[in-house]
């Protein structure tokens, strides 16, 4: 029998609600966490895939309902999103003390993984697109191998956000064996307008250079200008820049400051008249999330409605909405609904 949740989350805009989800929750004796950072081979030849372990330290025991990984979107890299610390903690950091063993991954051309040569230093107008969906998914393939092998477990979960969702959707519906739970967050499906990615961009050259700094117009999009001001805490914002900027040393010593983001993205995200789904829903059989904010103006509720009832074939399935949240949520002051929504699936009943 399947169980199937639709969920909205009002926000009651008090002052003790703003303060208890933009902060930290007091954890004094939080366990202490163990870090590794691995370069593991893609199919591809040459090309090495960077990944990010944390866990509880000295956790022995490892199940597959208790492995998670992470990946990102079209434009930003893993590690300045899913493992940024705001007010002492980052998403990982919240799921790794909850016991569990937690991954990111960036796929080629992103953060820390092989850059291809059309995006090392060369002009962004050579060559073709970097980073298409079939290699994204290859090189989420190569990561989750390589988690399955060093903790000897069959199936992970799997969490991507915005256009990581369209790579996790499509791995989990080729390789069901591989997958415990899905979590799409901010699930990107067919638009009905011209993304806000792609804007002033030459989608058909290899990489994009993004001005980290200037994003924040972007990020606020659809978002009340009276709301504008109390959504992100304060200095958060520049963390994440310079968090993000890190991430590509030749794109931050440019003036002013960028970061290049593969264009391969594109190549599948076709014009409304041309929609071709990136994968088929009802191939998915494990329990599903979809969850999103209400301000998102980068993947509109519409898409998640349309998506949700052709997950036909999941055991389980969830649509949840956060309220005054953008799509960037994770980094704003009511994240904590987010963490606590997705850690609640990943328990699953029972755990």
């Amino acid at each position: 029998m399947f169980n199937n949740l639709f969920t909205r989350i009002v926000v009651a805009t008090t002052l003790s609600v703003l303060i208890g989800c933009a902060s930290a929750p007091s954890a004094p004796t939080a366990p202490a966490l163990a870090v590794d950072d691995f370069h593991v081979a893609s199919k591809a030849a040459g090309v090495e895939l960077f990944v990010r372990n944390k866990r509880p330290a000295g956790m022995q025991t490892f199940t597959s309902d208790r492995t998670v990984l992470f990946v990102h979107g079209a434009t930003f890299p893993s590690e300045s999103t899913f493992d940024l610390s705001l007010d002492g903690l980052s998403w990982m950091d919240f799921i790794a003390r909850a016991g569990y063993d937690v991954y990111l991954v960036d796929v080629r051309g992103y953060g820390g993984s092989t850059r291809p040569a059309a995006t090392s230093s060369e002009p962004a107008g050579r060559g073709s697109p970097v980073a298409t969906l079939a290699e994204a998914v290859d090189d989420v393939d190569a990561a989750v191998d390589f988690i399955r092998r060093r903790r000897n477990v069959e199936r992970i979960n799997l969490i991507g956000w915005s256009w990581g969702t369209v790579v996790m959707g499509r791995f989990a519906a080729t390789h069901n064996d591989k997958v415990d739970r899905l979590v799409l967050y901010a699930p990107l499906w067919q638009r009905r307008a011209e993304p806000l990615s792609t804007r002033g961009v030459d989608v058909k050259a290899p990489y994009r250079l993004v001005n980290v700094a200037a994003v924040k117009s972007r990020w606020l999009a659809g978002v009340a200008q009276e709301k504008q001001e109390q959504l992100i805490p304060s200095g958060w914002f520049e963390t994440w820049v310079m968090a993000t900027l890190a991430t590509d040393p030749w794109g931050s010593r440019q003036t002013p400051p960028v970061i290049r983001a593969p264009n391969g993205v594109f190549v599948e995200l076709q014009t409304p008249g041309e929609w071709v789904p990136p994968y088929d829903p009802a191939a998915i059989k494990a329990p599903t999330l979809l969850i999103k904010a209400e301000w998102d103006a980068d993947t509109p509720s519409y898409m998640a409605q349309t998506l949700f009832p052709l997950l036909v074939n999941a055991p389980q399935k969830q649509y949840v909405e956060i309220g005054e949240g953008t799509h960037s949520v994770l980094m704003e002051r009511n994240r904590m609904q987010l963490f606590r929504t997705v850690q609640v699936f990943l328990d699953g009943p029972g755990k």
